[in-house]
């Protein structure tokens, strides 16, 4: 990933957080055909320090568990938010006509080795424990326990576990730091305006 300094994110936390705001992750692998791509929902754990472990689970029928390479770390992306960023925001356009279109963005790459885990007490706890932090904010909140046992262990008998201990991480928060301080405010101002028409409509 490209990483100008004033764009890169250092600090674990916040990279966790993003992590946990947008689970959803691309796992990028090299396989015996080639680089490989699976989106899956992760959960990141602060140990062991300094960066941290990703943990996940695929289909069974996935072919990825059995042909990955343990020579190259895998790499997982997570995106966090992103827009559009129009020209006219800027009080530079007014001045000198010297700006482009761009796209604002943050975005954290974990890097480490996958390791698979075949172990049905390892997999209930991780599916209650994904399941139970994505059905926190509802209010008819879903519980593993509320499905028929012998069904869950069906399910989870098609599924097998991943971890990846996270030897390093990129955070990429490119929100236009490169600009002056009046065209920050104007990209503000041009977002802070689309919000407004989406409250309008949404009232309406």
């Amino acid at each position: 990933m490209y990483l100008p300094k004033h764009f890169e994110e250092t600090r674990v936390p916040v990279l966790h957080e993003l992590i946990r705001a947008h689970p959803l992750g691309a796992l990028v692998v090299l396989t015996s055909t080639g680089l490989a791509a699976n989106h899956i929902p992760f959960e990141v754990e602060p140990d062991p320090a300094p960066f941290g472990t990703l943990r996940g689970h695929i289909a069974r029928a996935n072919p990825l568990w059995g042909d990955f390479s343990r020579d190259v770390e895998a790499l997982a992306i997570f995106q966090g938010p992103g827009t559009y960023i129009s020209p006219s925001w800027y009080p530079t356009k007014r001045e000198t006509a010297k700006v482009v279109p761009t796209w604002n963005y943050a975005v954290v790459h974990a890097y480490g080795a996958v390791r698979f885990i075949d172990d049905r007490a390892w997999l209930r706890e991780f599916v209650e424990k994904l399941t139970n932090r994505h059905e926190a904010e509802r209010r008819d909140r879903w519980k593993v326990t509320d499905a028929p046992p012998d069904y869950i262990e069906k399910q989870l008998g098609a599924i097998i576990g991943l971890e990846i201990p996270i030897t390093r991480l990129a955070g990429k928060w490119k929100v236009s730091q490169n600009r002056p301080a009046q065209d920050r405010d104007g990209v503000v101002d041009g977002l802070l305006q689309m919000a407004d028409l989406v409250r309008q409509a949404r009232s309406e």
